[in-house]
């Protein structure tokens, strides 16, 4: 019997400003895997002769994001006065809770690749509405595991008995895997768990089908994360425990209840949500 419940392969999709991006995550057959409830792989996309990337300030509430770099770098800035440039091997780790406004931006004077994987874990309902906070993880505090000859580095969350100094809100596990050609490795799942691996460049193969990059494959319920690297790969693995709720996504608000979608849309179109230190622009709330 087939342990694989789903794959997902995204479709580019250009957000402006030279921000190209393939959305996995929520997908119309599997919105949420474990707390993970959005997944953008941002570029490649080249950065610098005039072209950079630009995202404005924005809100969010009910969720934490996690930024992981490929190559490049961006700045962050945030409504609690933070300013942080992440480079690949880093985490930025900001949880919005009850409200967080933050902007991220891209320059290089010469010619470089952008390249990523940003995404949201929905917080627990208990914490949906915890004061906000940023943390940044240098790269010498990221575990870095070796099982089956594969290196893997806990980006968050718990992993083969190590832990990640990230400050997560449940039950989760956010890994990088590198493999060689050849290699082998099974990850086991708790039978509450979910889980799924996301291809960042590379082939694997898993019950004798082959996934190339940008694939994402997720596991039924409880079942081994199970792959065999074809060439040498990259690869995200990641889930954890799902909620009972379930959870509302309207633009960068996450919440158990549409109230609190409708007061976030509220606050911002009255410009109540704290502003970004020393930045004046701001995304306007979309249309419904």
């Amino acid at each position: 019997m087939s342990g694989v419940l789903l794959v997902i392969k995204p479709k580019a999709k250009n957000l402006g400003g030279n921000f190209e991006v393939r959305r996995s995550l929520p997908n119309l057959k599997k919105k949420m895997i474990g707390p993970f409830i959005f997944w953008d792989h941002m570029g490649p996309v080249r950065i610098g002769q005039g072209k950079s990337m630009e995202v404005r300030a924005h809100p969010h509430i009910g969720l934490a994001t996690i930024t992981w770099l490929i190559s490049g770098e961006i700045l962050h800035r945030d409504s609690l006065g933070n300013e942080q440039t992440i480079r690949p091997g880093e985490v930025n780790w900001m949880t919005a809770g009850r409200g967080i406004v933050h902007s991220e931006r891209s320059q290089a004077e010469e010619d470089t690749t952008l390249e990523g994987i940003q995404l949201w874990l929905a917080l627990p309902k208990e914490h949906e509405e915890v004061s906000p906070s940023f943390f940044h993880c240098s790269s010498e505090d990221i575990p870095e595991i070796n099982v089956d000859g594969i290196g893997l580095r806990l980006i968050a969350g718990r992993a083969f008995d190590q832990h990640s100094p990230v400050p997560v809100y449940s039950d989760l596990f956010y890994l990088q895997a590198d493999a060689k050609m050849g290699m082998e490795s099974k990850f086991p799942l708790t039978d509450e768990q979910e889980g799924a691996i996301y291809v960042v460049s590379g082939t694997v193969t898993v019950e004798e089908t082959q996934y190339e990059k940008y694939s994402l494959v997720v596991f039924k319920k409880g079942h081994s994360i199970q792959f065999r690297a074809e060439s040498d790969t990259t690869l995200m693995i990641f889930g954890g425990l799902p909620f009972p709720e379930k959870r509302l996504i309207w633009w960068n608000f996450v919440a158990t209840s549409q109230e609190k979608i409708e007061t976030a849309k509220q606050r911002w179109r009255d410009d109540q949500f704290p502003p970004v230190i020393n930045e004046s622009e701001r995304i306007p709330l979309p249309e419904d």
